[in-house]
């Protein structure tokens, strides 16, 4: 690790926010701080962190509203910090653009794995994914060579994280993908027992993609085994 990577950290809880940048300047990590989201708009204007720890909970600006303004202007990855575990409030903040969340409480060396490996993710080169597969039926059409999703010919709007998922299950079809492996695959070693958090996505995903989500036809869970893609041909 380099001293020229520079993480911001804002929340309006000094105590966590020292706690935070003690792990981080003792793994080599540049910290920045801001106390309040405005003061943190204003550290990622003018300093362009490399990632961005965020709370939810802070008074005058919410962490909802500085995420919004930030994915306005920035593809600076952003790990959000939530006070409940709740799939509600975590979806809220990917459709806001979040690229990771984490609960309270958390310990310190698991924030710390999730840091590397959004950094990790950041740097990679999207375009590495190179695939011929493509599907359509009357409702859904995917060509992963062109990272393109349309349904009923209207072009869905996908993260980078939540297309590698769905490239990765339509890709093995109708293979059944086992939990740890699409962990590992998207998100990276540090998450492969984070079943959950793998289940948040997929509920995520299922609601921009299946007519009806609660009933899915194409992203099916296979108990205790993994998810797969069925294809409707």
């Amino acid at each position: 690790m380099t001293n020229t990577t520079t993480v911001l950290v804002i929340d309006d809880d000094q105590a966590l926010v020292t706690l935070i940048e003690n792990a981080l300047t003792s793994n080599g990590y540049n910290v920045m701080k801001a106390h309040d989201g405005q003061a943190g708009l204003r550290e990622m204007y003018q300093n362009r962190p490399d990632l961005i720890i965020l709370d939810v909970g802070m008074p005058t600006m919410d962490g909802w509203t500085v995420c919004q303004r930030i994915r306005e202007v920035s593809n600076i990855p952003i790990l959000m910090i939530t006070a409940h575990d709740d799939p509600e409030e975590i979806v809220k903040g990917l459709d806001l653009g979040a690229d990771d969340y984490i609960p309270k409480p958390f310990e310190i060396n698991v924030l710390m794995a999730r840091v590397r490996s959004n950094l990790r993710r950041a740097a990679s080169d999207p375009t590495l994914h190179v695939s011929q597969v493509v599907y359509t039926d009357d409702y859904l059409s995917l060509n992963l060579d062109e990272h393109r999703v349309t349904i009923r010919g209207e072009q869905v709007r996908l993260t980078p994280t939540e297309f590698n998922l769905l490239a990765i299950m339509v890709e093995a079809a109708p293979r059944i993908v086992a939990y740890r492996e699409l962990l590992e695959q998207v998100w990276g070693f540090e998450y492969i027992d984070d079943i959950d958090y793998l289940r948040v996505y997929i509920w995520h995903l299922r609601r921009k993609l299946e007519p009806d989500p609660r009933n899915p036809a194409y992203i099916i869970n296979e108990l205790g085994v993994g998810y797969r893609f069925e294809k409707q041909v």
